[in-house]
């Protein structure tokens, strides 16, 4: 920057959704960015180890299951014939495709943006040492820093366990075979997503929870997923507390409290942690918690005043799209606005199939906050979409949930585990985004056939015995 320009300076630390959000909104109200990455590729974990090399894997195993569990007559059930390589180099070519569309052309049309390489730590809260890649150490000063350094998967302190060769999800999404037996510990979402599918392309899987599935979820959910999981022929354990692993050369040994358990293969998925260790925090004074992630307040500002953090890092939801849009929220504010980000309509997904969908509040939260509350839990017997799919396991397991408040019937929340659960989840939170009421959500016209169909039917059952309705009625 040159002793003329006048542009603000900002750096950067960090090159996923958060901090690419954050560079492009900055460039266009005239701040000049440096966007500083250590690792060998651009584009954070979304599209490099996460969600679109993730969905791919899950596709190909969803489509491996139904050739051999589909319910139609006339179409001959067979056994997949799996080549797990070329799956991963197809899902590779779409990572490659993808990082270099959305993110490395952006910088390459992007004068505003300059990229260094290398790795960052603070020297002053105003200052940053990148070491790059030849040993040459490049300093940084910037008017402002934002932190979007992202997270990683977390490994858990077990006995033995780092001596083994535990796959975490990024092992497991670049592995090249299946495995016959694969352990899984972990019951949140990455746990369960990755589990399905490689029981959809044949290992025998068995999942290890600390408490339930996806425990912090209204507990119907865990549970109708877990059926779903058993009839499918994983096998579920919970409450299990895994003591030590071993492994001999051919299979991982490991000791709980539920006995012994051995297979050949070993997923860990109990969690992400932030990205902070090597940045020097302490040099800047930035603070973090507990579990070492950054601690920002609405505006995604630090403790620092010109020092700013977003996405996965952050103590914030670990969703790319919370992350782009904190990433928007803080350039606008290192800009000079005064911008928060509103997370009290936040959809989410498990990509499971069925799939799981929330927004706002289940039962539990609302009284928890003191709110009179009442709901309707609609079992997908009742959705016509959902019979004509003819999935036994999702007709018994799956539902629909709406939350309302009592006395206005003002929507809350909406819980539900359905095929295409992701699509029917945000149809709820457009609904309670613009504050509609069971009464108005059930006379809305929903397009019959379709899986959404059943957040009409679902409202409609605070007022109505559906079961007397004839065919899509109002």
């Amino acid at each position: 920057m040159s002793a003329g320009d006048k542009s603000l300076h900002i750096a950067i630390v960090g090159s996923g959704s958060a901090a690419f959000s954050a560079a492009i909104k900055a460039v266009e109200a005239g701040a000049q960015i440096t966007l500083i990455e250590g690792g060998e590729v651009i584009g954070g974990t979304c599209v490099n180890t996460g969600c679109v090399p993730s969905k791919i894997f899950i596709q190909g195993a969803h489509i491996a299951h139904l050739q051999g569990h589909h319910a139609l007559a006339g179409v001959a059930p067979n056994v997949p014939d799996i080549d797990r390589p070329a799956m991963v180099s197809q899902q590779q070519e779409w990572v490659e495709k993808l990082r270099h569309a959305k993110y490395e052309n952006i910088l390459e049309n992007n004068p505003g943006i300059t990229l260094l390489r290398g790795m960052a730590r603070f020297q002053d809260a105003n200052t940053l040492l990148v070491t790059c890649s030849d040993g040459y150490e490049q300093v940084v000063r910037a008017d402002r820093i934002l932190l979007a350094v992202g997270a990683r998967a977390a490994v858990p302190d077990i006995t033995g366990l780092v001596d083994t060769p535990f796959w975490t999800s990024t092992e497991a999404l670049l592995a090249r075979r299946i495995p016959s037996h694969l352990i899984v510990l972990g019951g949140s979402v990455i746990a369960l997503e990755l589990a399905q599918a490689f029981c959809y392309l044949g290992s025998e899987v068995s999942i290890l929870a600390r408490s339930t599935l996806l425990s912090k979820e209204a507990p119907e959910i865990g549970a109708g997923l877990q059926q779903t999981f058993v009839d499918e022929g994983i096998n579920v354990v919970l409450n299990t507390v895994t003591n030590t692993v071993r492994h001999n050369g051919q299979q991982f040994m490991l000791a709980t409290n539920n006995g012994e358990f051995c297979a050949d293969q070993l997923l860990v998925a109990t969690g992400r942690e932030a990205n902070t260790t090597a940045l020097a925090l302490d040099k800047a004074g930035v603070e973090i918690n507990a579990q070492g992630a950054i601690v920002t307040d609405d505006y995604m500002r630090t403790n620092v005043k010109n020092i700013y953090a977003a996405g996965d890092c952050a103590h914030q939801p670990q969703f790319v799209y919370v992350a782009a849009a904190a990433g928007t929220c803080a350039a606008r504010n290192m800009m000079g606005g005064s911008e928060t980000l509103d997370l009290s309509v936040m959809p989410a997904v498990v990509f499971t199939h069925p799939q799981v969908g929330t927004v706002g509040l289940n039962v539990q939260q609302a009284t928890a906050q003191g709110l009179v509350v009442e709901s309707r839990t609609l079992g997908l017997e009742n959705v016509p979409r959902a019979l004509i799919n003819m999935n036994k396991s999702a007709l018994k397991n799956g539902f629909i949930t709406l939350v309302a408040e009592k006395h206005t019937g003002r929507i809350l929340g909406c819980q539900v585990l359905a095929a295409e659960g992701g699509e029917i989840i945000q149809s709820a939170a457009l609904a309670i985004r613009n504050g509609m009421s069971i009464q108005a959500l059930a006379g809305q016209l929903f397009p019959y056939l379709t899986m959404v169909e059943g957040l009409k039917l679902c409202a409609q059952t605070f007022s109505k015995d559906i079961a007397q309705l004839s065919c899509c009625a109002g």
